[in-house]
This record gives structure tokens, sequence and C-alpha cells, in this order.
């Protein structure tokens, strides 16, 4: 089977999930097969929003992140259910395990979709026969039907697997690019939201094919470092490996709720803050990260949604430092109208021992008084290991229930961090 396979490029199957949360439920209780299934949260606490629904509701107009009180008038047959966490991640395990057994150059995406590189997996047949295998394997074991890209590249995988929804396998080399991609709308490519493809639209680039060939000065100049790399993947060119550590790494880490009511009274809107303070520091100890920028969100009775951030002097984790930086922003920008949704996020992450603190006169002393335990952890660590000891804070953490004050939106990939460590095949070179 190795003739099968590029001897200088790669290939790489992106595996995508099909309805994911809804076919969980499917899968859990066979008598929702076939019916319209949604699942959202509570609509008698306004959090009507459609997380996912069954290919059945889509066929009626039903759509993800639709309101639920415009997909009840769509479909009043819907079947509506709430999100069911805990059942999803066992799934989502369950997938990748399977995955992991044809290469372990698996990069989990998300909780439902993933990039396998199956470059040195031949024995196992040819790559539409790995990617027929998988697909088989994953419906009869899991009862999830899933969609699957074959490509030389992780671009190329991930709009391939786009392609055929449910149960498809497709396969797009880079010679299909000018004849398969080039003629689809460029808000069809992947890496392109909204607010890109306007841009490009304001530059005349309408179709993926205008934007492989438009100026590249012009692009950087409109969307700067990424209009290159647009230019790069609608020309089917994408150098970036698949990494099985990735979903170690964390750009940012945050938590919004959806009120239950519409709240125009700043001492309520404080304290739901003081609930997001503490969640986000949770997950910043857990990931065991700081924040070096922090940024709110504020979205009114009106859907009317702002984003204010601000970077800080020093690296912060502490809730009570999260909730006086959010505090500040949300006195400062709030206009006093009723809020539906609130939310803070940490970005600019770094390491604890990444993060030079620059002391000022009114911490100094406070940190001076804690050098010498600095000092003695670090002695033990370098004597005993990394993890021979660590923050009360971080540990105590684990034990920590968080408040449920609303819609919990902070869609990540924590669910992962439970996986054994495994070993890392030797990569080749990616194909230019």
């Amino acid at each position: 089977m190795k003739q099968m396979y590029p001897k200088n490029g790669r290939v790489i199957l992106h595996v995508d999930m099909n309805s994911f949360y809804a076919s969980v439920e499917m899968a859990f209780d066979p008598t929702l097969k076939g019916k319209p299934l949604a699942i959202a949260g509570n609509p008698e606490e306004r959090r009507g929003i459609i997380v996912t629904c069954s290919y059945e509701a889509r066929s009626f107009g039903v759509k993800t992140t639709m309101p639920l009180w415009e997909a009840k008038k769509l479909c009043p047959q819907l079947i509506i259910m709430k999100p069911n966490f805990e059942r999803y991640r066992a799934a989502s395990m369950g997938m990748f395990d399977i995955l992991h057994e044809y290469s372990s150059l698996v990069e989990p995406v998300s909780i439902d979709e993933g990039y396998v590189d199956i470059t040195d997996s031949y024995e196992f047949g040819s790559p539409i026969e790995i990617a027929e295998t998988i697909q088989k394997q994953i419906f009869q074991q899991l009862d999830l039907p899933c969609s699957i890209g074959v490509a030389p590249n992780k671009f190329l995988a991930k709009m391939a697997s786009d392609m055929k929804k449910p149960m498809g396998i497709t396969i797009l080399r880079k010679r299909d690019v000018p004849h398969i991609l080039w003629p689809m709308q460029v808000e069809e490519m992947h890496g392109v939201g909204r607010k890109t493809g306007e841009k490009l639209r304001y530059l005349n680039i309408a179709t993926i094919g205008e934007l492989a060939k438009a100026d590249e000065i012009v692009l950087k100049a409109a969307l700067g470092i990424n209009g290159p790399r647009l230019k790069q993947k609608a020309n089917g060119q994408d150098l970036r490996k698949v990494d099985p550590e990735s979903a170690s790494e964390f750009k940012s880490v945050g938590n919004s709720t959806t009120l239950p009511r519409d709240v125009s009274n700043q001492r309520e809107l404080l304290q739901v803050f003081e609930k997001l303070a503490l969640q986000v520091s949770s997950r910043l100890k857990r990931k065991k990260v700081m924040a070096v920028s922090l940024g709110i969100t504020i979205r009114y009775k009106d859907r009317r949604t702002i984003t204010r951030s601000r970077k800080l002097k020093n690296p912060i984790q502490q809730d009570e430092e999260i909730y006086q930086m959010a505090k500040e922003l949300f006195i400062k920008h709030w206009n006093g109208n009723a809020v539906r949704l609130l939310g803070i996020t940490g970005t600019d992450l770094v390491e604890p021992e990444q993060a030079v603190k620059q002391l000022d006169l009114f911490s100094f002393e406070k940190d001076a008084k804690k050098e010498p335990l600095f000092q003695t952890m670090d002695l033990l660590r370098k004597k005993y290991g990394a993890k021979i000891i660590d923050n009360a804070g971080a540990l105590s953490e684990m034990k920590l229930t968080r408040p449920k004050i609303g819609t919990d939106t902070s869609f990540n990939k924590d669910f992962l961090h439970s996986r054994p460590g495994r070993g890392n095949k030797k990569e080749k070179d990616d194909i230019s």
C-alpha cells in the first residue's frame, strides 16, 4: 500500500462529526432517530438559542444559533433537549480513541472534530480505505455519523469534509483546487468569516479564485498578515503540521453568561461579574497560565454587543484582580441600559514563570515578604521536579464547584486534558 501514498507530501484526514450533540442524544435514545431534534437552552429563562439540530430539523429551515421561538415556528413538532456535556465529552473521547488507532498524529480541533496525519499509516490500507474504515468504526461502535476530508494538507482536508454531509467522504487534491474551490463564494472558504468576507468584497473579491489571484500587497493592507495567508490557502497551500500538542495551547480563557432576565441594576450586574471572575480565575489556575490582557463583553436588551479590553501592567490570575479590572471596564463603558449577557475573557496568556512582574511602590513590600517562600519552592522543584509543589489556589480549584449563573458558553478543549500522553511518530516535511 505504500505506493498509494506520496513520496514527499502528506496525507491528512479531517474528521468532522455530523450534528454532534443531536447525534449523541439519538445514539443514547434511539427513539429520537428520524425526528426533528434541537439542542438548546431553557426557553423559560430566555436561553433559547439552537446549539445544534438534527438533519430532520434542518429540512424545516431550523439552523444553529436561531432563536428557539423562530425554530418552533418553522417546525412546531421540534423536540427540544438541554445540552448534556458529560455525555458529549464521553462520546468525544470515544471518537478520538478510534482515531488514535490509526495514527499517533491526531490533533483535536474541538469536541467534535480533529485532524489525523495518516502518511505513515499505509499498513491499514489506502487513504480512502482508512477513511472508510474510520467512518464505519465510529458509526458501528458509537452510533455516530461523521464526514471525512482526505487531502495533502489541513486546509484542503477541512474544506473537503464540509462538502458531503452527513456520512460523506471527499478527496480534495491540489490539482482539484481551480475547478472545485475557485468557483465558490469567498465566504464559503474556511477561515473567512462575515467581517473578512465584507472586506474582501469591498476589494471586489467575491470568489475563492479571485482571492487566489489577488494582489498580496492589497490583501495585507486590508487584512494584515492574515491577507497573504488566506491567498496561500486559496491556492491550496498550507504548511501547518498536524500537532497533537496543540490542544494544550490556549489563546484565551473566558466565560460568559446569558442572564435569566434583562438587568439594569448595577449591583446585580457586578455580582455576575464576581462569579464570572471566579470561573475565569479557576480555569487560568487549572491551565497554569496568567492573562496579560483582560476584556469584557456586554450584550444589551436589543442584542447590540460591545467588547472592551485593556492591556495590564502585570499578568493576573486571581479572581479579585480579574473582578476589579472587569468592574473598571464595565463602569467606564456601560451605558446604563438593560443587559442581556455579560462575559470576561483573559488573553495574551503566559506561564507564571514567564510573567515578569513590574513591582511598584504599593506591591513591593507585599511581594518582598513572599520572596523567601518562592525561593524555597524553586529549590524544591529543582531538586525533586517541577510538580513536587504547587500553589494551593491551583490545587483547591479542582474541588471548586462553579456557580451556575447562566448559560455557560466556555466551549474549549478542557475535555481532552485527562487523556494519557501518547507518543508521536517522526514527521516528514510538509508539501509546499
